[in-house]
């Protein structure tokens, strides 16, 4: 797959649906307030948590949130850590864990600290990413495996279920295979460090390269830490000449190669938003949309 993308195209094809990022920015919401979803000593309640779950999307600012809250630390202590906590990071992550912090349980013993912890979840993710069905499957679509974690953590932020993440993968091997930017919401959302179910023309002209409007190819680094099925879908993408998708409503997730049919899909999106909200909001600009960005990026 040819990664380094040709000129873009002048028809913009991609955004989440929002009804979708509204489920997914519930999503978000639910988790944050459960965060960090420990199991308590029941003898004790002030007793510090015996295990901490890292839910499957969290970018690595959630994670780093949650070892402070888990452990007792001022805010930011975990991040400040990551310095001299030495983590088996590959060369072309530069230092950034995004994507290796690995979605699992972690027990919490009195020895951990915010760099035993970020180092298991390193460490894990290494284990899980480097069997043979991954490196294999990243090989067959002629990618490396940083780029293979690339597309899963946005296949991760864009897909509505489950079963929607290998159409949303195949999407975006369509795309960088035609030349074609990838717009995606969840992209846009990473680099204004937000979850929002709007996504403005102001947006999409951000100077980053994490805005896969304005950007060819994929972005530098992965946006969120995928977890196993969103893995397996960014190595075995489903087959189809899909190049959009827009989550209509819940449950309703429509992939198309057509862009006029693309655009009969966002005007029923539009229309079931304003019946459902009379106040006035933004609607897809011509989206590839599912939960979790064309857009949507957030713990599956």
């Amino acid at each position: 797959m040819q990664m380094n993308t040709p000129p873009r195209s002048t028809i913009r094809l991609t955004r989440r649906g929002r009804v979708a990022l509204i489920a997914t920015g519930a999503v978000v919401a639910a988790t944050a307030v459960a965060v960090p979803l420990l199991t308590l000593n029941t003898e004790n309640e002030e007793t510090r948590p015996t295990s901490l779950v890292i839910p499957a999307g969290w970018r690595t600012g959630q994670v780093y949130e949650a070892v402070d809250k888990a452990l007792a630390l001022p805010l930011g202590s975990t991040k400040k850590a990551l310095a001299k906590a030495n983590l088996k990071l590959p060369n072309d992550a530069e230092g950034n864990p995004e994507g290796y912090l690995y979605p699992a349980t972690y027990p919490l013993d009195k020895t951990a600290t915010p760099e035993s912890l970020l180092a298991l979840m390193v460490n894990t993710a290494n284990k899980k990413f480097s069997g043979s069905p991954i490196t294999a499957g990243a090989q067959r679509n002629a990618m490396n495996l940083y780029q293979a974690i690339t597309i899963a953590s946005i296949v991760q932020a864009e897909s509505a279920t489950k079963a929607d993440m290998a159409k949303v993968a195949r999407v975006i091997f369509n795309r960088l295979e035609r030349g074609m930017p990838l717009q995606m919401d969840a992209t846009l959302n990473y680099a204004l460090n937000r979850f929002t179910p709007t996504t403005t023309t102001n947006d999409t002209k951000l100077e980053s390269p994490y805005n896969s409007y304005q950007r060819m190819g994929l972005p530098p680094t992965p946006i969120s830490n995928p977890g196993e099925a969103a893995m397996r879908a960014a190595i075995n993408p489903a087959p189809g000449d899909w190049l959009y998708f827009v989550t209509v409503k819940p449950g309703d997730t429509r992939f198309t190669a057509s862009y006029e049919e693309q655009q009969r899909n966002v005007a029923e999106f539009n229309q079931l938003r304003r019946r459902a909200s009379p106040s006035p909001s933004h609607s897809p600009s011509n989206s590839n949309s599912t939960p979790g960005s064309p857009s949507a990026s957030a713990p599956r």
